[in-house]
Formats: structure tokens, sequence, C-alpha cells
């Protein structure tokens, strides 16, 4: 039977894990890496220790596999998305710590952006906001601030890449500089429409064209891996940033199809088809995958406190001991008694898109108890994707029939109940829940001749439970009203203050 590896490059952590051709886990393999804070709003990684990790799981995953690196018909990749890496072409070595998608550096550039007048440019071209989240303004940081960075650039002795370009030239010994449009498309620095390096945006970030990675299809052989890496050449076929992973790893592969990833926060991707969806309500437009010969898009909104809220009630409050404990303290009430928690701790992301929101507890009153508070916590998990998911179906004429769902907090019952009643629709949790390492085997796998068509993934795609609305859509439409109240009385907070 074929085997895939993938290798799941993540923000804390790299991982490793073997799934055989059903899709089924074989083994894992994690390591954790250290998180670099050196000033406030800055977060970096060291890219050596980024490659030593991932490099390290890969052969630990084969080993508890008792397979071999030719047992492997291909291996895939997928990444945390944004983060940059800067590195010298002829030695390898990067010339700076990668800067992390959380970084918040470049914010002052970004303003200069939107006063210039160039964020609905930047939009129309990249379906992204002006935002220190992307690559571009990173990368253009880096070449201002690292000695003779930008020289050295221009005279194309200097490599940029987001993660998954950063291990590929690893893999392959540095024989293949390259990404996927999926990450190519968080960069500020691509064209979503023409498929493209843009020559303009290049000019507005003031980032020479020598640097970039050349951009392949996300499901193809990139190159095969030096042999003394693993034991034998293993050819690399499918690289996606890691929620395009997971949407490719839920099988959405139709306009209107939808999954929630349950993390701290939360991420939600509706697929579109060959239709780059421009935003009305402030989503970030972005490529899924290139597959098939053809881009295929995606709508996505983010969520910045999601699962972060429970661990803020035991952390924070002390009401729970671990986070496994939430959901039967807010099942021992039959509702939030009239309770609201809106967890704006570090704003409000999509589509509110408000940096100076903070967090609010709204409707208390005498008769309200921990439980009703713990309640509250896990249902604006749940209101905020509702609302994301409105913005898309209002951008999109698009109907989410069903939602799929995977993630640590997706194994909270109340939680994905509470969801599929705000909806109206299915809450649909996968079988598989490492959806983000199966997507890249995946589009591995097709690339590799493992699977003729996805017709193969969708019929292999399982579901583990499935959640039917049954609340009222008046009461629920109710409930989504007095929630809108509670958020209109955190935005603002901080500048009014």
């Amino acid at each position: 039977m074929p085997h895939l590896l993938a290798l799941d490059q993540g923000t804390t952590s790299s991982r490793a894990i073997v799934f055989d051709e059903a899709g089924r886990i074989v083994s894992t393999a994690q390591k954790e890496f250290r998180q670099i804070y050196p000033q406030a709003g800055w977060v970096e990684h060291d890219p050596l220790e980024i490659w030593a990790t991932q490099r390290g799981v890969a052969a630990e995953a084969l080993e508890r596999a008792r397979l071999q690196a030719r047992d492997m018909a291909a291996i895939g990749i997928t990444n945390q998305r944004e983060t940059v890496v800067l590195w010298d072409r002829r030695t390898g070595e990067p010339v700076a710590n990668a800067i992390v998608w959380q970084d918040r550096r470049t914010a002052p550039f970004c303003d200069e952006l939107k006063a210039s007048g160039a964020e609905e440019e930047i939009r129309r071209r990249t379906g992204l906001l002006a935002d220190p989240y992307f690559s571009g303004t990173k990368l253009r940081w880096l070449l201002d601030h690292v000695e003779g960075a930008r020289a050295r650039a221009a005279r194309g002795e200097l490599a940029f890449g987001t993660v998954d370009a950063w291990l590929l030239w690893n893999l392959t010994g540095g024989r293949v500089h390259a990404t996927d449009p999926g990450n190519a498309s968080r960069t500020m620095l691509y064209n979503i429409h023409t498929g493209c390096w843009d020559a303009e945006l290049l000019r507005l970030l003031d980032v020479p064209a020598e640097v970039l990675p050349e951009v392949r299809p996300s499901c193809g052989i990139f190159g095969e891996t030096q042999a003394e890496l693993l034991g034998a050449p293993v050819p690399v076929g499918g690289v996606a940033g890691d929620q395009q992973a997971a949407l490719f790893g839920q099988a959405c592969f139709e306009a209107g199809l939808a999954k929630n990833t349950y993390g701290t926060g939360c991420f939600l991707l509706m697929q579109t088809g060959a239709e780059a969806v421009a935003s009305r309500h402030r989503l970030l437009t972005t490529v899924a995958w290139q597959a098939d010969g053809r881009l295929e898009y995606a709508l996505e909104g983010s969520v910045f406190i999601g699962g972060a809220v429970v661990q803020w009630l035991r952390d924070g409050l002390g009401l729970i001991r671990s986070s496994e404990e939430v959901e039967a303290l807010a099942g021992s009430v039959g509702d939030s008694h009239g309770v609201y928690f809106v967890p704006a701790f570090t704003g409000l992301g999509a589509p509110h898109w408000d940096a100076y929101a903070r967090g609010a507890i709204v409707g208390l009153t005498r008769g309200a108890t921990a439980a009703h508070v713990a309640r509250a916590a896990l249902e604006s998990i749940a209101f905020q994707v509702a609302d994301v998911v409105s913005a898309m179906e209002a951008d999109s004429g698009l109907h989410v029939n069903e939602l799929r769902v995977d993630g640590g907090a997706s194994r909270n019952g109340l939680l994905l109940q509470f969801q599929a009643d705000l909806l109206g629709v299915p809450v649909v949790r996968a079988a598989v829940t490492e959806t983000t390492a199966l997507g890249a085997a995946y589009l591995a796998g097709l690339a590799a001749g493992v699977y003729a068509t996805r017709d193969q993934l969708r019929l292999q795609w399982k579901a583990d439970a499935r959640f039917e609305p049954r609340m009222s859509r008046d009461e629920a439409q109710a409930r989504r009203r007095q929630w809108a109240r509670a958020v209109e009385r955190a935005r603002g907070w901080e500048a009014q203050g």
C-alpha cells in the first residue's frame, strides 16, 4: 500500500504525519521550537531551528511507522502562512530570524499605505488588506534593516520565501526555490487574478523581483529530497498553506463548501471555485490552490479569539481547572440567562475589523452564575463564526448548506450544537481531525498518482459526528440580534478610553 508523508510546519511546533492510501493516520511525531520576542509586538523564529525540528520529526514519524523513505509515494508540505524567511542562495544560511505572521512591527508602514490611498489598489490586486499580517511588508523591513540586504537582494544573492519555500529549498538541497499560489497570495506581492508576481506591488513595497521564488501549482512534483535526509529520495508533490490545506483535507472541492477550524482563534474558508469573489464585508479573497491546471479561490474570515476564551476562563478567572471541563459547566444550565460575552481581548477580526474593541460581558444580573458565563463564552465562539458565515454568503451569493469543522474545540459537542442552531444548517465534524496534514498529503498523492481524481478523496472523507439544528429560526435570529447589540457595546472601547 502506498504511503504519504505530510510535513505540517506550524507556529509553535513542527509535525510529521504518515498517512496510508485510505487517509488513515499511521504515525505522528511533533517537536516544539522557540518563540522569540525581541520587543513588544515583535515575534520571530530561528529558521534553522524550524528546519532542524521538521527534518527530525520526519525521520521520527517514519521510524514510528516502521517504514522507510522508499515506502513514501510523495511528501506534502503545509505551513504557517505569512511568516518570512530571507537567506543566502550560496550558503543556505538565513540572514536574520524569520519574522512571524503575528509580528506587528510594520504597522506604521501599513498606516502609510492606507494614508496614501494605496490600500484599495492592493485589495483589488491581492484580495488582502494593507496589514502587517501579510508577508510583503515584513520582507521590506528585512531588506531595509539587515545590513547590506537590499543591495545583495538586487544582485540576486538572497532568496525570500514563506516557510514552505524554506523547507522546499532545504529538502532539495537548494535545487528548488518555489512556492505555491496559495502561499504567494498571502504575501501582498502576488496578483491573484493574473497568477503572477505583480510589478506594481513590488514597486509599491520596494521589493526586488530577484529574491522571489517561482510560483508552481500546489499539486505537482516540485522536486526530490536529498537522499541522505531520509535514506532515499522522495518526490515533493504538494504544497499549501495551513488553512488552504485544511480546506482540501475537508474535501471542500465545490463552490459553497466551507470549513471552520476551531483553534486558539477560528479560520473559516469558503470555496468559491474559479471566481475570486471581491468582499464587501472586509473578508479576504485568497487563492485556495492551483490543481488540475486552474486556480481556485476562497473567501477567508479570521476570528481572533476562539478556544482562547476557554483558556481565559481557566487561567484568568479560575472557573475551570482544565479546558475539557467547560462543556460540563456550560451544559449544567439550559441557556446563558441573557448573558453575552464578547471576547475582544485583542480587538475584533472579520467581519468587524475593530482593533480598538475590547472584551465585554453584558446582560449580567444577580441570577447569573459561573455556569452562565461559561456558556456565554462558548456561545461567543459560535456567534463570531456565524457572523463570518453570513458575510461570506452575502459576498458570494452562495448558501452554506453545511459547515465542516475541525480543530481542538470541535470536540465540544455543546459548541457545535449551538453553532448548528445559529446557522440553521448541519455542522459536521470530520473523522480525521488532522485535516491540515491530510490536505497536504492528498495534494501530494494526486501529484504522485496515488489518487487518479479528487472523486476518490471525496469518497474517503468521513464524518465523525453530525449536529443538526434544533432551535427555531425566530429564536436564532433573536439571539443573533442580541449578540450584535453586545458587539456594539464592545466596539471602539480603547479609542474612547
